[in-house]
């Protein structure tokens, strides 16, 4: 796993200098053909053609098709990582008390929007469907996207409650349990019905405000 994710954050195998166009597009290509496919079933060939680069250009960017595949699943952590960086931002301007619960609010809205949404549903998808053939590539892809998020809003909630905005005893086990109450139900649904439309602003809206009823981080 170390050696997948040295080829996905420097430089290309053997030192080969990283074709940054080239590269998206095979990532891009990839996404849709492993989505669509599986991981076995695609091969490295159709993706070339589908990135519109020769197939060894798809290896002297990426070396093989298992380093492909996890530039694309950890590609999407990106998402997290922005949420996370966003919820600090945007706690960390919260002054008053009045302020916790819009602010809150919000990014429990980004984050259910987010979970979600077709194209991550899709790959959680996939990297449940190959956990077994990558074992190590599904615990970083937990780490780096699930479990940084509710990392990220228990820090969130720590910082505000070691302000004094809110009275929590245990922050992270709070944003543990937000996280479930938020969108489990709904994320089991949609796992198992890829038809499934993704929710309305209505119902984001309902889930919030469901969350929010039976947790009450707020204090």
């Amino acid at each position: 796993m170390d050696e997948l994710i040295v080829r996905i954050d420097g430089t290309g195998p053997s030192g080969r200098r990283r074709d940054e166009p080239a590269r998206a597009a095979i990532v891009r290509a990839a996404t849709e053909q492993f989505l669509a496919e599986g991981f076995q079933a695609t091969g490295t060939d159709r993706i070339a053609a589908a990135a519109a680069v020769s197939k060894q250009t798809v290896y002297n960017q990426f070396g093989d098709k298992r380093s492909l595949f996890a530039a694309v699943v950890l590609g999407v952590t990106a998402m997290a990582e922005a949420f996370g960086a966003d919820l600090t931002t945007a706690l960390r301007a919260v002054e008053r008390q009045d302020e916790v619960e819009p602010a809150l609010r919000g990014l429990l809205r980004r984050w259910a929007a987010t979970v979600l949404s077709p194209r991550v549903l899709a790959v959680r998808r996939l990297v449940i469907a190959e956990a077994g053939r990558f074992p190590e590539l599904a615990a970083e892809y937990h780490r780096r996207a699930p479990a940084a998020s509710v990392q990220a809003v228990g820090a969130g909630l720590e910082d505000l409650a070691r302000r004094g905005l809110v009275r929590l005893d245990d922050p992270h086990r709070v944003a543990a349990d937000l996280a479930f109450v938020l969108v489990g139900p709904e994320l089991d649904h949609a796992l198992f019905h890829p038809d499934a439309a993704a929710p309305d602003e209505q119902r984001l809206d309902a889930l919030v405000d469901h969350a929010l009823a039976v947790v009450r981080p707020l204090g």
